[in-house]
């Protein structure tokens, strides 16, 4: 589309309310945003025409620390997202100015992986080329300026994010868009786990790629089953908060690691690889077997294994059937058993340090019967996830950033679209 009537559509708003919701103030502030990323990319690039392309942030929702004992999990794309202005520049260079960060290239006649370029946006979008390229897919250059909705720190994965976009540029710029969205989520995987050096699972980039509320059950974690669940969220007059509790993760590299290491090491005590080969009554009977030889602590995070995973299966049957109450009473007892069993809302190493603790007590009494709140993502440090009844939800953001500080709560929806091409 040129440039002038793709700033003429997005002035018009009626595409990004599919997006971003109906809040007027929320759709002026998405068309300022839009129109400056569209007049950068012009200035910076030249191009008389243009394409748009978003991809969501993700929620973890269900399964807290099941996917490493290949167990199931429940997902969500958020309303947070990363955007792309994006056309193909004639070349086999890519080129990205992501906005707040110097322009890269990308000669992406050399797909091979380079240690040089571990951590580096330059390994993903090579990677992701090269992947591309090994399944029989065009690739080619293209000029795009990035602007990312998805705050760092904020556990809703603004890398996953970042992939998917990169390929849905791919797909459409040079595809006809018939890259699958699974695939292109396990594309994004590859080239984060073998150019970006960084090993991880495959949660984060399926909802940023897929969309709405996904559940994947990673029993064969070379082809994890992955669903799309039936159910309209924004129907619910809930609100989804991301609270930042704060913390530093650098310190927590021993505490991440601790978690799969005591499930396995249960599990390996029972003759087994994981814990989701492990029955859970088998796992009950033998406790007095396994104390001494693994610590409490393994067998209580393997009970949390079990019955998270398990909760996850009833999660969906949940939403399946629009009892959105039976739902968040399961995201309660999630939030309980990662606190009690799984243990990771503070780190043993600094008992002191408890902001995840205080956010969720203060979610307790903001709350009380209400809604649902849990630890988000890893845990230990970082963020917290809330259900807030619309009614609920000014009294708990002005509770928790009171404690925690101006604009510390992100007030989330699921979005049903996942990374794509904005068509307007």
């Amino acid at each position: 589309m040129e440039i002038k009537s793709l700033i003429n559509a997005v002035a018009d708003g009626k595409t990004l309310k599919e997006l971003y919701g109906a809040d007027e103030s929320i759709i002026a502030e998405q068309k300022k945003r839009y129109t400056a990323v569209i007049e950068e990319f012009k200035k910076t690039f030249g191009h008389a025409e243009a394409q748009i392309f978003s991809s969501p942030g993700r929620t973890e929702i269900g399964g807290n620390h099941t996917d490493h004992n290949y167990g199931r999990v429940l997902a969500g794309a958020v309303n947070l997202d990363n955007i792309a202005v994006a056309q193909p520049n004639g070349t086999m260079t890519v080129r990205i100015l992501s906005s707040g960060y110097p322009q890269f290239e990308v000669d992406i006649t050399n797909l091979k992986p380079s240690d040089k370029e571990y951590y580096t946006s330059v390994g993903l979008v090579r990677g992701i080329a090269a992947r591309l390229n090994e399944l029989g897919y065009k690739t080619g250059g293209f000029d795009a300026v990035i602007n990312s909705g998805v705050p760092k720190g904020s556990g809703l994965s603004s890398s996953a994010s970042f992939e998917v976009l990169i390929g849905a540029i791919f797909s459409h710029l040079f595809n006809d868009g018939k890259l699958d969205a699974v695939l292109n989520a396990q594309i994004g995987q590859y080239a984060e786990n073998v150019f970006f050096g960084k090993p991880c699972g495959l949660m984060d980039q399926t909802a940023c790629s897929v969309g709405g509320l996904v559940a994947i059950d990673f029993a064969d974690p070379s082809k994890p089953v992955v669903k799309k669940v039936n159910f309209d969220f924004t129907k619910t007059n809930y609100a989804l908060v991301i609270t930042d509790t704060g913390g530093n993760h650098a310190d927590l590299n021993d505490e991440y690691a601790s978690l799969p290491t005591d499930m396995k090491g249960v599990a390996a005590q029972l003759g087994k690889k994981v814990l989701r080969e492990v029955d859970p009554q088998e796992l009950i009977d033998a406790i007095p077997s396994l104390r001494g030889k693994v610590t409490d602590r393994a067998i209580l995070r393997a009970i949390h294994f079990e019955g998270d995973n398990a909760r996850v299966a009833n999660q969906v049957a949940a939403l399946e059937k629009n009892d959105f109450n039976a739902f968040l009473q399961m995201v309660k007892d999630s939030g309980r058993s990662s606190f009690m069993y799984n243990q990771n809302v503070f780190p043993s190493s600094a008992p002191e340090e408890q902001g995840i603790s205080l956010a969720l007590a203060l979610s307790d009494i903001a709350l009380g019967s209400e809604g649902a709140y849990r630890v988000h993502g890893g845990g230990f440090a970082g963020t917290i996830q809330a259900f807030v009844p619309q009614s609920l939800l000014e009294k708990y953001i002005a509770t928790l950033e009171h404690t925690f500080g101006k604009g510390k709560c992100w007030s989330l929806f699921v979005r049903p679209q996942g990374a794509i091409k904005v068509d307007f």
